[in-house]
């Protein structure tokens, strides 16, 4: 630990404090207690404090008010802050929320402890250097800033003296210009550099939108609900009633008909109760489909952060105004960056996965779990030296009010495959049949599609407005709250289209079962009710051509 960084311990007690302070003592650390408010104001203002921890019942202080005025200070905002709180989890979040480093149940391992405080001088250090260079390229533009304000001055001022005086050094004059045109040249790159990363995070928070506002989701759901009812005319069973009536139409004809037209019209009647069987039979494929793996077909949330790389740290919002909304720039965006003292900048994404192994592995799509993966947006947010990170993964499946966390086991290099794992312990779903024969995908057979088109939209079309408005304003708009409830209320089911193979091409399935965004990681069912491909690509709308990859290329993310 460097000589010039200290640690503060703003304590609950003498008993709680004392042991702290031993604690740090014995690592080897500088740490000082504190207990009042203007002790701890003259000490981070003079000691040069890099961590302080925070017990959340210290006696006589305000810690929410405490944290906010260190972090919302530049003179203290690189102070690094973790909060000693209780053992509930919920708590730790919300201190973390309001922009707190790190959260720690404490009384807690000391161990644990000690490594949290040397990461946060870790992550001290990083910041404190990310600042000293941003004001260094600040005062830079100011030097260039300045430079350009005397550069008429410095002009003139040279005419006179050629005027006055031939023989004056023309390396002074040829350096005093040399030295305005490279601090111009500083200052139009620094411009250009701070635009190019303001546009950076100004897409990253158009990403971070994927969960709307309140009003923006309930407008959602009713669009999906109205879509759903215009597609609904395309279904195989409006196509076999359609084939019904006809049939119904031919034989009052028949009754009707001369001998010359009966041999036509029979020939009619047979095709069509050839198809209207063909129609029967595909719908008991797809309803035994439904019935026996629809419950092992789960919505995928994936919530991903974006760290700094330099720095190491993890973007966050400049602040939160009075009514719980960013802080905003002149042009209407959020301020993002490493030294805000918001929550972390997060965005959203949802797919589809389906269980294949008895542990709890679930195959999907990379770009369903790394939403960045030949993501043009998300790459030119990388260019400006921020990575996508995933925060966390949830798999929400039919029935089961609780989300299972998963974490990312198996990624593949080349194709549009993934593999995810998490507990299933007591979840008794049924693992989804492959076939990976190369014959079992056919030009012409009968398909059954699974998955969760369209994401959040569709799910909340089946909950209704009322519902909807209740549910956004219980959740206050939070994502995962959001998630919750709707397991709770058992509205997480996937959509079942059906439809034809188009053509079998050596990596893909062309198919014209219905899907959407949402529907990336689904399973494709063949007659057999096994699984023949994974759906990954669809046209913009809800339908026309989908693709899907053969499953056997997921065999060796599997074995």
């Amino acid at each position: 630990m460097s000589s010039g960084e200290h640690v503060l311990v703003v304590e609950r007690g003498a008993e709680t404090g004392g042991g702290l302070l031993e604690l740090l003592h014995r690592a080897g650390y500088r740490a000082t207690p504190a207990s009042s408010l203007p002790e701890i104001h003259a000490l981070v203002h003079t000691n040069h404090i890099a961590v302080l921890l925070l017990d959340d019942r210290a006696a006589g202080l305000n810690p929410e008010a405490l944290l906010g005025e260190i972090k919302g200070a530049a003179a203290t905002a690189t102070i690094r802050v973790i909060v000693l709180a209780g053992a509930d989890p919920a708590g730790r979040a919300r201190w973390l929320d309001l922009g707190a480093d790190d959260a720690f149940a404490w009384p807690g391992d000391p161990s644990e402890l000690l490594a949290r405080v040397r990461a946060q001088l870790r992550a001290g250090r990083s910041l404190r250097q990310w600042w000293d260079k941003a004001r260094l390229a600040e005062e830079g533009q100011r030097i260039a800033h300045t430079a350009f304000e005397a550069l008429a001055v410095t002009e003139k001022m040279t005419r006179d003296a050629f005027r006055l005086d031939r023989r004056l050094n023309r390396g002074i004059a040829i350096f005093v210009v040399l030295a305005v045109v490279m601090a111009g040249i500083f200052f139009l790159f620094s411009r250009h550099a701070r635009q190019e990363t303001q546009r950076a995070y100004a897409a990253i928070t158009r990403l971070e939108r994927g969960i709307a506002s309140g009003e923006d989701l309930v407008a959602g759901a009713a669009r999906m609900r109205a879509e759903i009812e215009r597609s609904a005319a395309t279904t195989l069973e409006q196509h076999r009633d359609r084939l019904e009536q006809q049939s119904e139409q031919l034989r009052a004809r028949m009754a009707e008909a001369g001998s010359a037209e009966v041999s036509a019209l029979r020939k009619q009647l047979n095709e069509t109760s050839t198809q209207i069987r063909r129609l029967q039979s595909a719908s008991r494929v797809a309803q035994n489909i439904i019935r026996t793996y629809a419950p092992s077909v789960c919505l995928l949330h994936v919530t991903i952060a974006f760290r700094h790389r330099e720095s190491g740290l993890r973007l966050r919002y400049g602040g939160i105004n009075p009514q719980g909304q960013p802080l905003a720039d002149s042009a209407g965006n959020p301020v993002v960056g490493v030294e805000g003292t918001g929550p972390e900048v997060r965005a959203d994404f949802f797919g589809t996965g389906f269980l294949a192994g008895r542990d709890g592995r679930v195959l999907t799509n990379r770009h369903v779990i790394e939403p960045w993966w030949k993501d043009a947006e998300l790459a030119a947010v990388a260019r400006e030296g921020v990575d996508p990170v995933i925060a966390e993964i949830s798999a929400y499946f039919p029935g089961e009010p609780r989300a299972v966390r998963m974490a990312t086991r198996k990624v593949s290099p080349a194709l549009d495959l993934a593999i995810v794992q998490g507990d299933m312990t007591g979840l008794k779903r049924p693992v989804l049949l492959l076939d990976s024969r190369k014959e079992a995908a056919v030009s012409g057979q009968p398909v059954v599609l699974m998955g969760y088109a369209t994401g959040l939209d569709a799910i909340l079309a089946r909950a209704g407005e009322d519902t909807v408005r209740s549910m956004v304003q219980a959740a206050g708009g939070n994502p995962r709250e959001i998630m919750g409830q709707l397991a709770q209320r058992n509205l997480i089911r996937p959509l079942t289209t059906q439809g034809h193979v188009g053509d079998v091409l050596p990596d893909k399935i062309v198919y014209d079962a219905q899907t959407a965004h949402g529907g990336s990681g689904g399973p494709l069912f063949n007659a057999q009710g096994k699984v023949i491909g994974v759906n990954f690509a669809v046209v913009r709308g809800f339908g026309g051509s989908n693709f899907g990859i053969p499953i056997r290329y997921a065999e060796a993310l599997l074995k």
